[in-house]
């Protein structure tokens, strides 16, 4: 090989060097950056990222920090079932709707305004009083919800034009699909209240979450730091699976990792 030719290589090969190794810092930045816990009071200063980080752990998890951590019955019944398979988090915008025979054209109205309220990842949260044979919501609110950016709806009642919300995506708990209307049977009860539903208190802008295991409701004031400890919950309980398939012993993890 000629003095140019070695000369010219040698200056390749170090150019290639230096960009693996800016590449791999790079790499090796984004994860220590990615993969630093937050604090309770990082949360609490920032909602948006916590609301962000509740989008991602696990319905379970967040049931058993409240158990843990406020010895409270956090989470809705087996009664409360999703249209289809999902998963979203969000602030709650709370509805009720009391049980009223009426002929009332506005009897409802306060309800679509509250629909019209709702902002970006709210979560809509609905008492139908006595309406598990009544749909609280069908397919013309649920395209309200979606086109306002709303992350999902709860409904303590029934739940119609199931097809349309399934075109759209649009994710929905309810108490099962029913092709009954509210119009005409109930009246607008109050928007942004405290309710019960399904058995569980519900304040206005509590965070709602929802996976395929149920829906869990925080109290807004206790949120970061049920964050903190649903994400450990969480953690230890993935880190569990390698470890029980490799050593075929559920007795040994826990053991290992002290959760079940």
């Amino acid at each position: 090989m000629s003095s140019l030719s070695s000369s010219v290589f040698l200056r390749l090969r170090t150019v290639a060097t230096v960009a693996v190794v800016c590449a791999t810092a790079l790499t090796i930045t984004h994860i220590v950056r990615a993969d630093a816990p937050k604090t309770a009071a990082e949360y609490a200063a920032n909602p948006a990222e916590m609301l962000e980080a509740y989008r991602h752990v696990e319905a379970a998890s967040v049931s058993d920090a409240i158990e843990q951590s406020l010895h409270i019955k956090s989470y809705m019944s087996h009664r409360m079932q999703a249209i289809f398979p999902t998963k979203f988090a969000g602030p709650a915008l709370t509805v009720k709707l009391v049980k009223q025979e009426n002929k009332d054209p506005d009897a409802l109205s306060g309800m679509l305004k509250a629909i019209d309220s709702g902002g970006q990842g709210s979560v809509y949260v609905m008492k139908v009083e006595d309406g598990a044979d009544i749909a609280g919501m069908g397919g013309l609110m649920g395209t309200a919800m979606f086109s306002r950016g709303f992350a999902g709806a709860v409904v303590d009642g029934g739940v119609r034009d199931v097809p349309q919300l399934k075109k759209l995506g649009f994710p929905v708990y309810a108490l099962g699909p029913v092709p009954s209307t509210s119009v005409g049977h109930y009246r607008f009860g109050g928007a942004n209240i405290p309710l019960e539903v399904d058995g569980v208190k519900v304040n206005p802008n509590d965070i709602i979450v929802a996976d395929q295991d149920g829906v869990v409701v925080v109290p807004r004031e206790h949120a970061a730091e049920v964050l903190v400890l649903a994400q450990k919950l969480d953690n230890s309980e993935h880190a569990m699976y390698p470890y029980i398939e490799k050593f075929h012993s559920i007795v040994e993890a826990v053991k290992q990792f002290g959760r079940i």
